[in-house]
């Protein structure tokens, strides 16, 4: 990936207002907005749309929807709204139109996640060979490349088989950014496999996987503790040998809670920004937070846009 300039004199990777861009070059994706019914997530759908990132489809109570614009002054101007009495109404709604084609993508407006998510689990015409995953875009400006971190969101204690779709489903997110060979770090407490850690046994079988094939399109390692995934000093000093160690582009967790804490301490300590899209359903949805920011929920619209785009491209190479 290219390089942009900061403000400062040094050159820095790619970063989320980069993939904006590129976003921004491609046909706007037909996206269901669910239930856009308070000012951030409205306007987080309009402000992608204006930006050229999606066509919004709002769906949800009209009457909310409408007086969310007026008590954010923003003009719904000619944007579709369908009504829906109920969140939950609101939610099977959105998934009709994913499953017969009449969107690219979903974004979560003012729904609560596992609402929203029932909904999409519960169709099996959105269901792919994949457990669905999540995946935090994260941007910390004393790192040198963006971060991927999954599964933080979705699959609370995964398993190996879900362990190994979250990794994937992460990778192919990567590719669709343009990361040809991203590298991926199984993280744990330690870099050496102890039977009384679960989280390390896993990642060893995770990269026998790719070794196998099983698993493809990625530089893989595990397991490695955080400043082995992260620190080239850290690899150095421990005398870690791999293609993956001090520079991952992936971090794997062992579990949602350590994922969540992870993003969110790089959230309010290191001054990150992050973007988040769930993976392996039948289309890619924007899983929006409530303290999301319009830049966030644009970001996170961007990404939508670039799965949309490579799925497509995929799909007419076969």
């Amino acid at each position: 990936m290219t390089t942009t300039q900061t403000t400062s004199t040094e050159w820095r990777p790619d970063r989320l207002e980069r993939l904006e861009h590129l976003a921004a070059e491609l046909d706007p994706v037909r996206v269901a907005v669910i239930c856009p019914q308070d000012a951030p997530s409205l306007i987080g759908a309009l402000e992608s749309q204006k930006r050229g990132l999606i066509k919004a489809v709002l769906i949800g109570d009209e009457l909310k929807i409408r007086q969310a614009a007026e008590a954010a002054d923003v003009d719904l101007a000619d944007t579709r709204i369908i009504t829906a009495d109920t969140p939950e109404q609101a939610a099977r709604t959105a998934v009709d139109l994913a499953i017969s084609g009449k969107v690219g993508g979903l974004m979560k407006g003012a729904i609560k996640t596992k609402i929203l998510m029932h909904a999409i689990i519960s169709e099996k015409a959105m269901r792919t060979g994949r457990r669905i995953s999540h995946v935090f875009a994260v941007d910390v400006s004393s790192y040198e490349r963006l971060l991927f971190v999954s599964d933080a969101a979705i699959n609370i204690r995964p398993d190996l088989s879900t362990l190994r779709d979250i990794t994937s489903n992460a990778i192919d997110l990567t590719h669709a950014l343009g990361i040809e060979r991203p590298k991926v770090a199984l993280l744990s407490a330690s870099e050496n496999i102890n039977e009384d850690i679960e989280s390390t046994i896993f990642a060893a079988a995770i990269c026998k996987m790719a070794d196998r094939g099983t698993i493809s399109g990625a530089d893989v390692d595990g397991p490695l503790a955080m400043d082995l995934a992260i620190s080239p000093r850290a690899a150095g000093i421990k005398g870690i040998v791999s293609p993956v160690a001090g520079q991952a582009d992936i971090l794997i967790v062992p579990d949602l809670v350590s994922g969540n804490i992870l993003v969110k301490d790089l959230d309010y300590l290191a001054n990150a920004v992050t973007a988040g899209i769930v993976m392996g359903a039948s289309v890619p949805i924007a899983l929006t937070s409530r303290a999301d920011t319009v830049e966030q929920r644009c970001a996170s619209a961007a990404l939508l846009g670039l799965v949309v785009a490579k799925n497509q491209k995929g799909q007419s190479d076969v």
